[in-house]
């Protein structure tokens, strides 16, 4: 891994503890938290406030996640916003934290001045000790405070200033004014600088769980179902009517397509399909010629590739066959291929459609195209991380120096060619396509390639 650590690929964008002030403050907030303290002087923190020398330090790599389901965190500065979330165990956890600091960044830039704000991602569940027990996340309210109380001070400094408003006699009432004289020496003038803290509830329909082998669960679609990464049945019964796992190939570009949740690369406004498919077909190669122990490796050139594709001749992968015929069809005219579920190659022709889904859409399809790297470093880095530690150096040392060399000179400008806007700026997701045919997807059941 530490080839990906010095390419800033791994542990990248974490905050610098140093100052004695802030690892003062975070020692505050760990203490309140979880009872224990770090003896490190200097560290570094991700948008949680997980430090991964201290998690090493104290043999707890879920000291601020307790039992994996309520994640707790430490904010010392509101540029956390733009750090990574280390063990996430949940998807949607780094962007409930974001919008959390992001919709309060000016009340929290205020209360880090002077103290470490911290709190928990909180729910009603407190252990997820059966798969059942992931349907009761249904919303995630964020609770938050500075270890000094501010917040909550500030509240009770409020309901004694609108009380002393609305009391006749209340100038008289010296307990009354003693108690507000001491609680502005600590909050302020809320009056004038109220301290709250909007934007904690957030509803979580959807979402990705590292629990039980990983499990996607969707359920504000029209058809609602949840795919699990290993058997379907090692889950048990579960409270819905759609379980799928990923064996089900099938299944799932059915439950993608009657939701209109996914789309083919080469359909997609304002990309550039080829360029996808030939980078797409590189990916393939590597992994293809580091298997039959051909040269490959950092710097190697895509001329180099075409010459490994030369050498496999009827070796090559069906993955790689069938976006071969695809970009034919892109770019030479080519026939349309006729290309289902079952093809290798389906999902590496996918990619999510706009609107509120599309990043655990697009996890989903990183999870069943697993030799797209760059892909699946973006989408699903734990998994990225898990998968790079199997890879031989040859694989690893192609694949690192590619995304240090290409991805990282332009982060946003690749998701948005590969991924299109943000949810945000995107338009509402088109209205579920239900032209399916036996084995489903677009391939197959569309002539000339239009519908």
């Amino acid at each position: 891994m530490k080839r990906l650590i010095t390419r800033g690929l791994m542990y990248g964008n974490l905050i610098r503890i140093d100052a004695p002030a802030l690892v003062e403050r975070y020692n505050r907030a760990l203490k309140q938290l979880s009872g224990r303290t770090t003896t490190l002087t200097e560290f570094h923190i991700d948008l949680a406030g997980f430090s991964p020398e201290i998690a090493d330090e104290l043999g707890d790599e879920l000291y601020l996640n307790p039992k994996g389901c309520n994640r707790q965190f430490i904010l010392l500065s509101t540029e956390q916003k733009d750090a990574p979330l280390l063990n996430a165990q949940f998807s949607n956890w780094r962007s409930i934290l974001t919008r959390f600091i992001e919709a309060n960044e000016a009340q929290l830039f205020s209360l880090t001045a002077r103290d470490a704000v911290a709190g928990e991602l909180e729910d009603s569940v407190y252990e997820v000790d059966t798969p059942a027990r992931l349907f009761d996340f249904n919303r995630i309210s964020v609770v938050a405070d500075t270890t000094g109380a501010h917040v909550a001070e500030a509240a009770k400094l409020a309901t004694l200033i609108e009380r002393f408003r609305k009391e006749p006699d209340a100038w008289w009432d010296d307990v009354l004014i003693a108690q507000m004289i001491g609680l502005a020496k600590k909050t302020g003038d809320v009056t004038r600088q109220p301290v709250l803290l909007g934007s904690t509830s957030f509803e979580t329909p959807d979402f990705w769980t590292a629990h039980f082998g990983g499990l996607y669960l969707f359920r504000s679609v029209e058809h609602p179902a949840a795919i699990s990464v290993g058997p379907r049945e090692a889950l048990g019964s579960l409270p819905i009517k759609n379980l799928y796992d990923l064996s089900q190939r099938n299944e799932v570009a059915k439950f993608l397509e009657i939701n209109g949740l996914a789309e083919p690369i080469v359909r997609a406004r304002g990309t550039d399909s080829g360029a996808i498919l030939r980078q797409k077909m590189d990916f393939i190669l590597v992994e293809a010629a580091t298997r039959l122990g051909l040269v490959t490796g950092e710097g190697t050139t895509r001329a180099a590739l075409r010459a490994v594709a030369q050498s496999l001749g009827a070796r090559l992968p069906d993955e790689f066959q069938g976006l071969a015929a695809l970009l034919r069809w892109v770019e030479a005219g080519g026939p349309w291929p006729q290309m289902d579920s079952r093809h290798a190659a389906y999902f590496y022709t996918m990619r999510a459609t706009q609107g509120p889904n599309r990043d655990l859409v697009n996890m989903l399809l990183a999870e069943l195209a697993p030799l797209d790297v760059r892909q699946l470093f973006i989408c699903h880095k734990e998994l990225f991380y898990r998968l790079y530690a199997t890879w031989p150096e040859p694989k690893r040392a192609y694949v690192a120096d590619f995304l240090g060399r290409e991805y990282q000179l332009d982060k946003a400008g690749a998701r948005a060619e590969l991924f299109g806007p943000e949810p945000d700026m995107a338009n509402a997701a088109p209205a579920p396509q239900r032209d399916l045919v036996e084995m489903v997807g677009p391939w197959g059941s569309v002539k000339g390639g239009r519908k």
